[in-house]
């Protein structure tokens, strides 16, 4: 009964939950839809977490890859929006780390906009590596909280449902991040 339905309203209209379950049995058109559904916000954390556009498609592709590949692992198919934005963000984080052993200036150079001085780029170049350096230097908990608020934009309830934290832990979570990100990058200030 609830395929008959799918098929009259259209798998466009159907939840996500309905969408991953459907894709973790197989169905590619399922599938399909959550890819239309998600690629414009993937798109958005792969570019906030990469600050270029160069590899953001990418992540994305990486991204759904992985989901498809492990969407039956899956323990709450209600929360597909979030299990994809955090392996995005898992995958820019990746791609910064590869930059790092890698460092090769045809894989990070990003276009200089029209007007921008060499020093510029090498000034934003400079904070960005050491913002990156700061970041990794965070305990896990609290830059995998840092990082889906302020990549992610996921509120502090949301935080705490995807990490299965009290909202208190995951306010001091952030609290004490942002100390140490303040700390870490007070020559940028």
């Amino acid at each position: 009964m609830v395929y008959v339905q799918l098929r009259r309203i259209g798998l466009e209209d159907a939840d996500d939950a309905t969408l991953a379950e459907r894709a973790a049995d197989g169905d590619v058109r399922a599938f399909e839809v959550l890819i239309r559904r998600y690629t414009p916000l993937l798109r958005a954390v792969a570019r906030r977490t990469l600050g270029s556009g160069n590899e953001v498609d990418d992540v994305v592709q990486d991204t759904f890859i992985t989901a498809w590949e492990r969407l039956d692992s899956l323990a709450d198919a209600t929360k597909v929006k979030s299990w994809l934005t955090r392996i995005a963000s898992h995958r820019g984080i990746d791609r910064i780390r590869a930059r790092r052993i890698h460092d090769d200036v045809d894989d990070v150079d990003p276009a200089a906009d029209d007007g921008t001085t060499p020093e510029r780029i090498v000034e934003a170049r400079s904070r960005e590596h050491a913002a990156d350096l700061a970041l990794a230097e965070l305990p896990e908990p609290q830059r995998r909280c840092w990082m889906l608020k302020e990549v992610v934009g996921l509120s502090y309830d949301e935080i705490a449902d995807e990490l299965d934290l009290p909202v208190s832990t995951v306010r001091g979570l952030l609290s004490r991040a942002r100390k140490n990100m303040i700390r870490q990058m007070e020559d940028w200030r």
